[in-house]
């Protein structure tokens, strides 16, 4: 499986402008519903489909689902080169939803928040999230030498 970046589209000023929106929509989200964006947990509460949290969770779910096609309508995304087979990708989905389970929480919950309001737990969880990441794309692209 090889995800490549696309350099000639990359600059520092879009990857600067979606860290701000993330920032403000996680912001959002503690200041307005008093919520810790962790998108696992917000998908995970949806499947629960408990009444009371449905709408703030269904609303930043479908925010998440339509702003890439919204963006695709008023510009142009950049293109993804993903070679891989839909069996690898599932498994690899999978292994994460585990791994937030185990880990209470996602990179966006522990990476974004976490880390802001400086949580040990966080701190612990995202230094082994890119270690694991790192690893990971060790071994794809050397394999076990």
């Amino acid at each position: 499986m090889i995800a490549m970046i696309d350099w000639q589209a990359f600059t520092p000023v879009s990857a600067f402008s979606g860290g701000m929106i993330i920032g403000l929509a996680t912001a959002l989200l503690l200041f307005v519903a008093g919520r810790i964006a962790g998108i696992s947990g917000i998908v995970g509460g949806l499947l629960r489909l408990q009444r009371r949290d449905f709408a703030w969770r269904a609303a930043f779910v479908s925010g998440l689902l339509l702003a890439p096609w919204l963006w695709r309508e008023l510009g142009t995304l950049p293109p993804v080169h993903i070679e891989s087979n839909y069996a690898i990708l599932a498994l690899a989905g999978f292994a994460v939803g585990i791994g937030t389970r185990y880990g209470s929480g996602c990179t966006s919950g522990h990476g974004v928040c976490g880390l802001s309001r400086l949580s040990p737990r966080s701190i612990v969880a995202t230094v082994l999230f890119m270690l694991m990441g790192m690893a990971i794309v060790y071994v794809v692209r050397h394999g076990w030498e």
